[in-house]
């Protein structure tokens, strides 16, 4: 169902995040290792996502169309948080904020993270 080569990459990216998440970052360098260590794990759960609906016969196009597909299978959960994690995942390519950086740390480790964590979980179940 999923595509192995995919779902390896997503999950040791996911063990990195997972290691880093739950400490105290306090040096911008920390922070800006978290925030790479989460667009990396998203991208990956989206190629994951991406692969296995095509494997479905599904035809997604996008980013947003994949998340809303995968959401509507059930395959995760809080898609709205998904749609909420993508558009930061965007604007962390294009800004600098001391502030959305402090926010979007808090964001990984409170809200973005679990959704990795749910994603990871339903993946150990299949392999």
């Amino acid at each position: 169902m999923f595509d192995e080569d995919s779902v390896d990459n997503f999950k040791k990216s996911y063990q990195l995040l997972e290691k880093y998440s739950s400490l105290e970052l306090t040096s911008e360098i920390e922070k800006a290792g978290l925030i790479q260590f989460f667009e990396i794990t998203f991208d990956l759960a989206l190629k994951v996502l991406k692969d296995y609906l095509e494997a479905q016969g599904y035809i997604v196009k996008s980013p947003r169309e994949t998340i809303k597909q995968a959401y509507q299978m059930e395959i995760i959960d809080e898609g709205h948080a998904w749609i909420e994690a993508l558009s930061s995942r965007n604007q962390t390519t294009h800004t600098y904020d001391e502030q959305f950086t402090e926010k979007f740390v808090q964001d990984i480790q409170q809200v973005y993270f679990p959704l990795f964590k749910s994603l990871y979980e339903k993946l150990l179940e299949e392999y």
